[in-house]
C-alpha cells in the first residue's frame, strides 16, 4: 500500500532552518530563508551613500554601536595594561603602578629599558611593512574627511600598549581616541556616509573613548567638539552625546561607576583665591609649552645620535628607569600618583622634585620614541604644580592659604588644557573625575588663562605641535581636507590661445581683433610659456605711433608667473597676490612649460568662497552654535 508523503506545499514543523528532523530543508523553509536572505540585502542597500546622506536616524544609531563597543574595547585594554603592570613589576593586585609602593629596584630599571627595545624593534619591523605615518582623528578629520586606516589605529594602540605596559612615562588615552575613531571611521565607510556625517563619527569615536577612560561623558563629548570634529552645532549634540554615554555606561558595567578620582574634603574658595588661580593658569601654560618643546628637542637630538632608530626607545627607557629609582611616581601616565596627590599633602620639596622628575620623565618617553599620549601626563603634572603652587602660597603668605585640594584640581585642568589645547574638555573632566563641583569655577579661570596664554606666545597644542613639526599645515581640525580637492587643474580654462614672443604687434592685432579673446599667451621657440598680454592693452591706442618697432613680447607680463595644475586654490590665491596680476598661465610641471590652461583670479575668488560657504553649511547646518577659536 502506498504512502502519503508529504508535499512541497504542506511541510510538517521542522527547525528554524527549514529542516525536519534534520533531514532537507522543506520548500516553505526554503523560502523563509530566502525571504530573509532578501530583507537582508535590501537593509543592506539601505544603507548606501545615497540613503545615509541627511539621515540623523542612522548616523545615531551608528553613534550608539560605536559607543558600546569603543567602551568595551577600552575597558579590555585597560584591563591589559593593568595585568601587564602587576606581571612585569609584581605589584599587587588592583594597585598603580604610579602609586610606586613595594617596586624592585631592578624591575624599575630593566623593565622600562628592555620594554623599549622591544617597542623599538616592533615599531621597526612595522615601518618596514608599513612605512606610513599613522593619521591621527584631528589629521584625518582635518584633511581626509574622516578617512582613517584601521589596521594602523591598531598597530599603533599595541605599540602604545606595549610602551605604557613597561613603565614609559605615558598614558594610553591618545591609544583610546586612536582606536575610537578608527573604528567608527571603518563604520561610517561601510555605511557610506558623506563626508560631514564621516567626520561626525570619528568624532564620537574618539570622544566615547575618552569617555570611557575616564567614566566622564561630558568631557568625552566636549573632546570630540574641541579638538576632533572642530565646531559645535545643535545637529552634532545628539550623535556625539550618545556616543559619549554609552561607552561610559559599558566602561561602568566593566569597572564600576565610581568616579576615578575621589574627593574627600568639602572646598570652600574665597574671590582673592580666583586671582591666584589665573597666576597658576599662567605658570601652567609656561610649563606646558617647555614641555612640548622639550620633546621636540629631544626628538633631534636623538636623530644626531649615531644609533639605529629601533635603539633609541631603550636608552629612553633606561633613562625613565633611573629617574624611577628616586621617585617611581613617574612611571606610567600617573593615575594612582594622582590620587595620592589630592588625599595627601605632600612636602613643598617633594612636590618640585616630582613635578621636575616627571616633566623630564614624560618629554624623554615621547621624545625617545615611546608611543602614547600626554594627557595623563599632563594631568599628574597640573595636580603636582597646583599642590606646589598652594605649598609657596602658604609659605609666601600664610593669612592667604589657599585651599590645597582646590588648587590641585585646577592645576590639573589648567596644565591638561594647556599641552591638549581643550578647555571646555578639561573643565568638564575635572567636575566629573571628582564629583565635585565647588572648584570647577576655578578651574575654569586658570583653564581659560593658560588657553590664552598658550595660544598667544606658542600657538598650538601637543597634537597640533606634532603635526607643525611634520610640515603639516593644521592648528585644529577645521575641515580643510577639500581645498585639496579644489586644485588649479579642475578650476582652469582650457581654451588657450598662443602666440610666439616675436610677433610683431599688428600682426598680433590682425589675429586677434578687439572683443574677442581678453588674454594671448605667449610661447617662445620651442613652445613654452613666455609671457601674458592683455588684448585691451594691445590695442591701445597709445601703441599707434610705434606699432612698427613693437612685438608682442614688448608689452608682456608675467613671463615667470605661473600656476601648476595640482596646486591648490588657496596657493593660487596667494600667487595671483605675489604677482600682482588678475590672469595667470598654467603649466605642467616646472620642467615641462608648454602652456595648458589659465585661471583668473577673480573666477578661483569666487569658486573658494562657493566652496568655502557649502562646507561650512554642510558641518553646521542652519543651528550653528559657536565655534572654538
Amino acid at each position: 500500500m502506498q504512502q502519503d508523503s508529504p508535499t512541497l506545499d504542506r511541510a510538517p514543523e521542522g527547525t528554524p532552518d527549514g529542516t525536519v528532523d534534520g533531514r532537507r530543508p522543506t520548500a516553505e523553509g526554503v523560502r523563509l530563508v530566502r525571504t530573509l536572505r532578501q530583507r537582508a540585502r535590501a537593509a543592506l542597500r539601505g544603507l548606501t551613500r545615497k540613503h545615509a546622506r541627511n539621515n540623523e536616524i542612522l548616523v545615531v544609531g551608528l553613534a550608539a554601536l560605536v559607543g558600546c563597543v569603543v567602551g568595551l574595547v577600552v575597558t579590555l585594554l585597560h584591563e591589559v595594561v593593568q595585568w601587564m603592570h602587576e606581571l612585569l613589576f609584581l605589584i599587587e593586585g588592583g594597585a598603580h603602578l604610579s602609586q610606586g609602593v613595594d617596586l624592585t629596584p631592578w624591575h624599575v630599571v630593566a623593565v622600562p629599558a628592555v620594554g623599549g627595545l622591544v617597542v623599538g624593534l616592533a615599531i621597526h619591523w612595522v615601518r618596514r611593512i608599513r612605512p606610513r605615518e599613522v593619521i591621527d582623528p584631528i589629521e584625518a578629520n582635518a584633511l581626509y574627511g574622516g578617512r582613517m586606516s584601521l589596521t594602523d589605529s591598531l598597530r599603533l594602540t599595541a605599540s602604545t600598549m606595549l610602551s605604557t605596559g613597561c613603565g614609559a612615562s605615558v598614558g594610553m588615552e591618545a591609544a583610546y581616541a586612536q582606536l575610537g575613531a578608527g573604528l567608527a571611521s571603518k563604520a561610517g565607510k561601510l555605511t557610506g556616509l558623506r563626508r560631514s556625517d564621516l567626520r561626525l563619527l570619528v568624532g564620537c569615536g574618539a570622544g566615547a573613548a575618552l569617555a570611557a577612560a575616564f567614566h566622564a561623558p561630558f568631557a568625552g563629548a566636549f573632546y570630540a567638539f574641541e579638538l576632533v570634529i572642530g565646531t559645535y552645532a545643535a545637529s552634532n549634540l545628539g550623535p556625539v552625546l550618545v556616543a559619549s554615554l554609552a561607552a561610559t555606561f559599558v566602561a561602568q558595567i566593566g569597572t564600576g561607576s565610581e568616579p576615578i578620582f575621589s574627593v574627600a574634603s568639602s572646598i570652600a574658595l574665597e574671590r582673592h583665591d580666583y586671582v591666584f588661580f589665573m597666576l597658576l593658569g599662567a605658570l601652567a601654560a609656561a610649563l606646558g609649552v617647555a614641555v612640548m618643546r622639550t620633546v621636540a628637542a629631544i626628538e633631534r637630538q636623538a636623530a644626531r645620535l649615531p644609533l639605529p632608530r629601533w635603539i633609541r626607545p631603550a636608552i629612553g627607557g633606561l633613562v625613565v628607569g633611573l629617574v624611577a629609582l628616586a621617585y617611581p611616581q613617574v612611571l606610567g601616565s600617573g593615575q594612582g600618583a594622582i590620587q595620592t596627590t589630592i588625599d595627601v599633602g605632600l612636602p613643598l620639596e617633594l612636590l618640585l622634585a616630582l613635578l621636575a622628575a616627571k616633566a623630564v620623565a614624560s618629554a624623554v618617553s615621547v621624545g625617545a620614541g615611546f608611543r602614547g599620549g600626554l594627557f595623563g601626563s599632563s594631568l599628574f603634572l597640573g595636580a603636582l604644580l597646583g599642590g606646589a603652587f598652594a605649598g609657596v602660597v602658604d609659605w609666601v603668605a600664610p593669612s592667604l592659604a589657599l585651599d590645597r585640594v582646590a588648587t590641585v584640581l585646577v592645576g590639573m585642568g589648567a596644565m591638561a588644557a594647556a599641552v591638549i589645547g581643550a578647555p571646555v574638555t578639561m573643565t568638564l573632566l575635572v567636575l566629573e573625575l571628582t564629583g565635585d563641583f565647588s572648584a570647577t569655577v576655578g578651574v575654569l579661570v586658570a583653564v581659560v588663562t593658560a588657553s590664552f596664554a598658550v595660544r598667544q606666545t606658542f600657538g598650538y597644542s601637543f597634537s597640533t605641535w606634532r603635526f607643525h613639526i611634520r610640515g603639516v599645515p593644521i592648528r585644529d581640525a577645521s575641515d580643510i581636507g577639500w581645498i585639496r580637492d579644489l586644485t588649479v587643474g579642475s578650476l582652469m580654462r582650457k581654451d588657450v590661445q598662443t602666440a610666439p614672443e616675436d610677433l610683431p604687434l599688428a600682426d598680433l592685432r590682425a589675429r586677434y581683433p578687439l572683443g574677442g579673446t581678453k588674454h594671448v599667451f605667449l610661447v617662445d621657440a620651442e613652445g613654452n610659456y613666455a609671457g601674458i598680454v592683455a588684448m585691451t592693452e594691445a590695442h591701445s591706442p597709445d601703441l599707434d605711433a610705434k606699432l612698427d618697432e613693437l612685438r608682442a613680447c614688448d608689452i608682456r607680463h608675467g613671463p615667470t608667473q605661473y600656476l601648476l595644475p595640482g596646486q591648490n586654490v588657496r596657493t593660487a590665491l596667494n600667487r595671483f597676490v605675489s604677482a600682482e596680476m588678475e590672469t595667470l598661465a598654467v603649466i605642467p610641471a616646472t620642467g615641462v612649460r608648454k602652456p595648458i590652461g589659465y585661471l583668473t583670479e577673480a573666477y578661483a575668488l569666487r569658486r573658494y568662497n562657493q566652496e568655502l560657504e557649502r562646507n561650512r553649511a554642510a558641518e553646521l547646518g542652519d543651528s550653528a552654535l559657536f565655534g572654538p577659536s
